[in-house]
């Protein structure tokens, strides 16, 4: 390549940087000049713009963006000076020519002759004076349909990724922030390793205070020690001690000051550098970090012109109303969340906002109304997207549910509004009966959701009948790093992200209930179920006989556990780091991070983890944990397990049996009790015939083959009541009988003691 190539080469990238930021310009000004044509301002500023464009144009030889940038600063100057009132039709037009520009700026997406010279035609025909005064311009309307002009959102592709901002002036020629900053293009990988040395940095520079509280503590003893030689040197002189032991006592008192004094400067220089240390590595690690993290407004380019040209496309008047543009998002999240984004507001403009006679007809503006506020919450991001819309027709969902075949009809009447909302987050679900451009495909509401899960947030929908929809979304503010709540699990260190956890609790063992035969506690109004966090990360359990359970209360959407581990060790920010791609999906984790002495913790997919506590309890392998506390008088009360699908006869035989002084577990059915016979130790089994999953015969069955419970009691209790049922429960293992039409309570108690004695071992 020659000087003079590089040279122009040079100034074409230039050209299309400023580009970049003057069609930005242009796009925000003429938006604002749609609502009100007279603003002094954005007509200064969107003409300032057409002509630094044109002389930009001009200094590196496009001569199309020359003739774009000139006509439409001509429809700018005449308004300025009043000669021309800005109408839709100018409006649209001279968007037209921002996008023209956008892609005469960028390489290899120039348009052709012929739509340049097209575009001159139409702002000449718009420009003409005996045009200015007809209210519909026909002719103007067919030009720029037959342009077909693409990219309605002027947004440039650049090498991913950079880090870079617009100038604020294009009167610059050094990239610079709003508030001045010069701004350098930086790639991702260099950023990353940046942030990853930071990060080791502070890691590094934290393991200095063990070693400074190490000297402290020698320190102490060298104190000690001296004090010990002074006690020894008084109780001496009452001896007579010859001339050189007097010496070499007093070298050893003067050798053991001299190292005190020296170890008392060198401990005090030591910890000014370790302060000194901590405070430059955090400085530099926060800095590193806030290089990734770029202002909310990056993710907003070319919205708010993409949901007023698909309003106007759809025959409707929509403005979207920004808030919270500065707010600062890890880039790698921004990127990811443009896609979901841009999904909400089409869907937004297409099913919320209704047409301008509809609005009317309802009340209310012709104009509707689109807002997205941005902010920090808990270190997430929160966005909530809003509309003034007719909200989500409930019955036109139900019916489509039904049509779908979702829900028998009988159960579609009964669902409540949330539940009803859900479905629309369904794959392939669509209220359209007819494919558009906009939608139809069924590509909907579960597209967004899979890409906010991606990133380790959630979306609720919410909507009042009339007046609109909002769509809360959460997302962390960084995939970087990550505030979480380190614990011990099988003597290792798991970190579990804030951001799913509900709440910590210390559990007395006695608020464990045994609930269909699982273990819960109650929670906020609620039964919440435990489990293990040692059998989840198949680590071996605690062999300690604590009192009281450390747990994790961990939610994601309506699924919540708490999770049993040994001890909690404290909240952290940990910086991510990847799991090496050799070792795929690891179960239960997302990622590894160092502590701040350089040991390893595993952070865990808590989304990942809910899965495999559904797993375990479908299989019927969730293991119980084991209740330490009154042991000696548990181990003398004798355990019965209550198997019945009935609710109302379970807790009768329960209540029956526990105000006897016996101690009770029920299950739900035979599969569930087979579960819990395996699992815990019981002195009597009581169970139904006629249940789900297995019957009671099943069961008994089962038991009788096994060698660790082949002699356990059971009693039937069934409504069967002929006497071949009888027969078939005795013949199947049974020791004894009762009919639910003919028991009573000193029936099934008799029953009871007659099989295990009393309550008391």
């Amino acid at each position: 390549m020659t000087p003079e190539q590089m040279r122009d080469a040079s100034l074409l990238e230039l050209f299309s940087l400023e580009a970049e930021a003057q069609t930005q310009v242009l796009s925000a000004g003429l938006l604002a000049l749609e609502r009100d044509p007279t603003q002094a301002d954005q007509l200064e500023s969107c003409m300032r713009a057409a002509h630094s464009l044109k002389g930009a144009a001009r200094i590196v030889g496009v001569d199309a963006g020359v003739s774009v940038a000139h006509v439409m600063e001509d429809c700018l100057v005449s308004a300025q000076e009043g000669r021309l009132y800005l109408r839709p039709e100018h409006i649209d037009a001279l968007l037209q020519g921002t996008d023209l520009l956008m892609r005469i700026a960028t390489p290899g997406n120039a348009p052709g002759p012929a739509d340049i010279e097209a575009y001159v035609g139409l702002m000449a025909h718009l420009l003409d004076p005996a045009a200015a005064v007809v209210p519909a311009m026909a002719p103007a309307a067919s030009v720029m349909a037959e342009l077909q002009l693409e990219a309605p959102v002027a947004k440039v592709e650049v090498a991913e990724p950079v880090i870079e901002a617009p100038p604020a002036s294009p009167k610059k020629t050094k990239r610079t922030t709003e508030n001045g900053e010069r701004v350098l293009r930086v790639t991702a990988e260099r950023l990353n390793s940046l942030l990853d040395l930071s990060s080791k940095s502070l890691v590094e520079t934290l393991r200095l205070k063990p070693h400074l509280a190490t000297m402290q503590r020698l320190k102490r003893m060298q104190n000690n020690s001296l004090r010990a030689l002074e006690n020894l040197n008084v109780h001496l002189k009452e001896h007579a001690l010859s001339l050189e032991a007097q010496e070499a006592l007093e070298d050893a008192r003067r050798l053991l000051a001299e190292s005190q004094q020296l170890l008392a400067e060198k401990n005090a220089e030591l910890d000014e550098f370790a302060w000194q240390a901590s405070q430059r590595a955090q400085v530099l690690y926060d800095t590193a970090l806030a290089c990734r993290m770029r202002p909310f407004a990056d993710v907003l380019t070319g919205q708010v012109r993409m949901v007023r040209d698909l309003g106007r496309s759809l025959g409707k008047q929509v403005r979207l109303e920004i808030e919270g543009e500065k707010t600062q998002v890890d880039r790698d999240v921004l990127e990811k969340l443009e896609a979901p984004l841009t999904h909400l507001l089409r869907n937004a403009v297409d099913h919320g906002i209704e047409t301008p006679e509809q609005r009317l007809l309802a009340g209310k503006p012709e104009e509707g109304l689109i807002r997205l506020r941005a902010s920090h919450q808990a270190g997430l991001l929160v966005l909530e997207l809003s509309d003034d819309g007719n909200g989500v027709d409930l019955e036109k969902v139900r019916r489509s549910i039904i049509e779908r075949q979702l829900s028998p009809a009988e159960t579609a009447a009964q669902l409540s509004e949330e539940e009803l909302l859900t479905f629309l987050f369904l794959p392939g679900f669509s209220l359209r009966d007819t494919v558009t451009e906009v939608s139809g495909r069924g590509v909907g509401l579960d597209a967004v959701q899979h890409m906010v899960r991606q990133l380790r947030g959630a979306v609720v929908l919410e909507q009042t009948a009339g007046e609109g929809s909002r769509f809360h979304l959460e997302v962390p503010l960084t995939l970087s790093v990550v505030r979480s709540l380190v614990v011990e699990v099988g003597e290792e260190a798991y970190a579990f992200p804030l951001a799913h956890i509900e709440r910590m609790r210390d559990l007395e063992t006695t608020d464990i209930v045994q609930v269909e035969g699982r273990q819960h506690f109650w929670h906020e109004g609620r039964h919440v179920g435990l489990v293990a966090a040692s059998q989840l990360l198949q680590r071996p359990a605690s062999q300690g006989n604590q009192q009281t359970l450390k747990v994790v209360v961990i939610r994601e959407r309506d699924t919540i556990y708490g999770v049993a581990v040994e001890r909690f060790i404290g909240e952290r920010t940990l910086v991510v780091l990847p799991l090496d791609e050799r070792l795929g999906k690891v179960q239960d984790i997302s990622a590894g991070a160092l502590l701040d002495d350089g040991s390893v913790v595993l952070i865990v997919d808590v989304e990942d983890m809910l899965r495999s506590v559904d797993k375990l309890l479908n299989t019927g392998r969730l293991e119980r944990i084991a209740r330490h506390s009154n042991q000696a008088a548990e181990a003398a009360r004798k355990r019965i397990l209550v198997v019945d699908d009935s609710l109302t006869v379970r807790e009768l035989q329960r209540k029956l049996l526990l105000n006897r002084g016996y101690d009770v577990a029920v299950a739900v059915d035979g599969m569930d009790g087979w579960n819990a016979l395996r699992s815990e130790d019981f002195d009597l089994l009581i169970t139904d015939i006629d249940m789900p999953r297995m019957d009671g015969i099943e069961l008994v069955s089962l038991l009788r083959r096994d060698n660790r419970l082949q002699s356990l009691p059971v009693m039937v209790v069934s409504y069967k009541d002929r006497e071949e049922d009888r027969r078939r429960g005795l013949d199947a293992g049974a020791d004894y009988y009762l009919a639910k039409a003919s028991f009573h309570d000193d029936a099934l108690l008799d029953a009871v003691v007659e099989l295990i004695g009393g309550a008391r071992a």
